[in-house]
């Protein structure tokens, strides 16, 4: 049994290592997810304990405390440990009835709080499901399985967009429908714009004007001359991975600081390209400092040799 299980550490290892080759262009992809990544990326409520529950192994995807000990797989990336590993797999080899892990439920998903190893071995036998003692983090939104934070994150804002545009019609009030983000909490952001806009737009009125209009205003007088500018300098080619509406709250919040510096009369266009010019710069340094250190290992590997 013990060989059983020493060549069941070494298959599972090598898959680990696989996953690792795979994707070592994007290592990220193949790290496992840690509990507290996405707590930073949503916004959980109560704690509530739920008791003991069957847990389906293929919504476990994550861990509080050993996310790199373990791949997005939860095959053992480190061979420290092995020990503990083989001990958990001849138990099950030998139809011990092992004490249930311990798991934090999140939006319909688990994280490992006890027994990332119990669940690694489950998932090299095949598993399905594995006793669990859960406590609830409480939130709003329902996450299908993922393997990597990228796609956690992807499903998170586009639940907050969903949201947004349900909650505000901004899409039917302006029929834009591709106002999106690459980071969560935006839309949070947007909103308080828009509350503000509709603030300013209201002094001096004897009549307050309605959501509606203040989203239709703020977003013909003030989100779409910066989408623009945007648009008009082709300055998307130097942030690939942003979106337009990314730029345009760093560019409000980049405006709102000259202004308390040099006062109103700042021009939008200059704005954006000044923030093209810094990207090219630091575009151009970034391909420098590779040719140095290139430059520097070529130059170190003639004196080696």
């Amino acid at each position: 049994m013990l060989q059983e299980a020493e060549n069941d550490f070494i298959k599972a290892r090598n898959k680990a290592l696989f996953n690792e080759i795979q994707h070592f262009l994007n290592p990220e992809e193949a790290s496992m997810i840690s509990l507290k990544a996405v707590k930073n990326l949503i916004k959980t409520e109560n704690e509530t304990y739920i008791g003991m529950q069957v847990v389906p192994i293929d919504k476990i995807i994550g861990s509080e405390g050993r996310y790199k000990d373990f791949d997005n797989q939860f095959f053992p990336k480190r061979s420290i440990a092995r020990e503990r590993w083989e001990h958990i797999d001849e138990a099950v080899i030998q139809s011990i009835i092992l004490p249930p892990i311990k798991v934090y439920e999140l939006g319909g998903l688990y994280f490992v709080r006890d027994g990332n190893h119990r669940v690694s071995v489950a998932k090299a036998k095949g598993v399905e499901f594995i006793d669990a003692e859960v406590t609830s983090l409480q939130t709003e939104i329902r996450l299908s399985p993922v393997r990597t934070l990228q796609g956690m994150l992807k499903q998170i804002i586009n639940y907050e967009k969903r949201n947004f545009y349900m909650e505000t019609s901004f899409g039917d009030i302006t029929e834009y429908w591709c106002l999106d983000f690459s980071t969560a909490g935006q839309y949070d952001t947007i909103y308080e714009h828009i509350l503000t806009h509709k603030y300013f737009i209201n002094q001096g009125k004897s009549e307050e004007i309605s959501m509606e209009e203040a989203i239709k205003s703020w977003y013909e007088t003030v989100y779409l001359p910066v989408a623009t500018a945007i648009v008009k300098s082709r300055i998307m080619r130097y942030f690939r991975k942003n979106t337009i509406s990314d730029l345009y709250v760093f560019i409000i919040k980049f405006y709102d600081d000259l202004k308390k510096k040099f006062g109103d009369d700042i021009n939008l266009d200059e704005i954006v390209d000044d923030l093209k010019h810094k990207r090219k710069l630091s575009i151009l340094r970034r391909i420098t400092n590779t040719f140095k250190k290139i430059i520097l290992k070529n130059n170190l590997n003639n004196f080696l040799f």
